[in-house]
């Protein structure tokens, strides 16, 4: 590098933010999740740390974000505010993709690399810096990795495509939010490689959730029809003195007939809830696109898509309130026949699933809400 790119300070990148998988440093030796932080620190540490370092660049991955505070949110302003941002895109792990969709709308420098065989179809259209597990290959990504610094400090990295679509969505040639320009203002087709596309998937597991909240109130509706008519049956058998021996024979036919709909209300619960966690990363990336975008600037499918959150989160506050109603409900019956201990059990669980699933899309919504009006936090 020679001393005139040295003395490029206002283009010169300061701080590099790594996005990739990172793997569980707690888990046990040998397992998977072990594994995977350990090859994916050993390609931080050997490839890319020092490759930046050569050009005085610090590089940092998520696990190394000193500041206290929301993970996710200190990550998405990473990927959107550091000078230059390094892409292990092995495996196409979804989290990395979005960080790496949204990266790429910002039009700032970016590097994918990838290990040789793991590299995901939906980016084969764009330069990647491959490596293999091996001394000699390590090496040679990182110098790769210097010489496209090099090339890029000298002359300028170049825009990607989705990046250079943006630009022109947001100079007035088209609809902001979309994923295809078909006129980029000299009579050429351009249009992205899937990146923005992939907030499509996010619209399709919003849907879902919504089908699950549905499902959820419409068993909670027939566990309350069968809950009024044993309590109907249990009133009338008080009335007629009836013995206890009767009494308790009503309570376990009530027990059978709500075990159906409980394990099905549990099930369901479960579905919203690993759909919450799969969907998390995706959800807050595009909130982050919203709010980069100006308000005025924007595609309708922006604003459905800030409504649609709201609303979801609307029906799952007053699912949840019904569930945790009835719940308590049915747990003070648990003391009348052991018969309704698995059917309060799955009730329960169903609570919880739901109560720790709805804690995140309050975010989503309270976020949505705010850009909705036209505001920035």
């Amino acid at each position: 590098m020679t001393s005139q790119m040295l003395r490029q300070e206002s283009d010169h990148p300061r701080r590099c933010f790594v996005v990739g998988p990172i793997g569980d440093p707690h888990a046990a030796h040998g397992s998977p999740e072990r594994e995977a932080y350990e090859h994916h620190l050993g390609i931080f540490e050997q490839v890319i740390a020092p490759a930046c370092e050569k050009y005085g660049i610090s590089a940092v991955r998520a696990d190394g974000i000193a500041h206290a505070g929301d993970i996710n949110e200190q990550i998405c302003r990473h990927v959107v505010e550091s000078d230059l941002v390094v892409a292990d895109v092995s495996g196409g792990n979804p989290n990395v993709m979005y960080e790496l969709g949204l990266r790429h709308i910002t039009g700032k420098p970016t590097i994918h690399i990838g290990e040789a065989g793991q590299l995901p179809f939906d980016i084969a259209s764009i330069r990647t810096i491959r490596y293999q597990r091996t001394r000699s290959h390590l090496a040679g990504a990182r110098k790769e990795i210097e010489s496209t610094l090099e090339a890029g400090l000298q002359d300028g990295f170049e825009l990607l495509t989705p990046a250079r679509v943006l630009r022109g969505l947001h100079t007035g040639d088209g609809p902001a939010f979309a994923s295809e320009v078909s006129d980029d203002g000299n009579g050429e087709e351009e249009d992205t490689p899937g990146l923005l596309d992939d907030f499509a998937v996010i619209d399709d597991g919003l849907d879902e959730m919504t089908a699950d909240m549905e499902a959820i109130t419409k068993t909670i509706e027939t566990i309350a029809v069968l809950s009024e008519q044993c309590g109907t049956e249990m009133v009338d058998l008080t009335k007629a003195n009836a013995p206890m021996s009767a009494r308790l024979a009503a309570i376990a036919r009530y027990s059978e007939t709500i075990s159906a709909p409980t394990g099905e209300l549990n099930t369901v619960a479960a579905a919203f809830a690993e759909r919450m966690t799969t969907l998390d990363s995706g959800v807050r990336a595009a909130l982050a696109l919203i709010e980069m975008t100006p308000h005025d600037e924007r595609g309708e499918g922006a604003d459905q898509f800030l409504e649609q959150l709201m609303s979801l989160d609307e029906a799952a506050r007053d699912g949840l309130a019904q569930i945790s109603s009835f719940g308590a409900s049915a747990g003070a019956m648990v003391r009348l026949s052991r018969h309704l201990r698995k059917p309060v059990k799955e009730i329960s669980a169903a609570v919880k699933q739901l109560t720790s699933a709805i804690t995140r899309m309050e975010e989503w919504a309270a976020k949505a809400r705010v850009l909705a009006h036209g505001e920035t936090t």
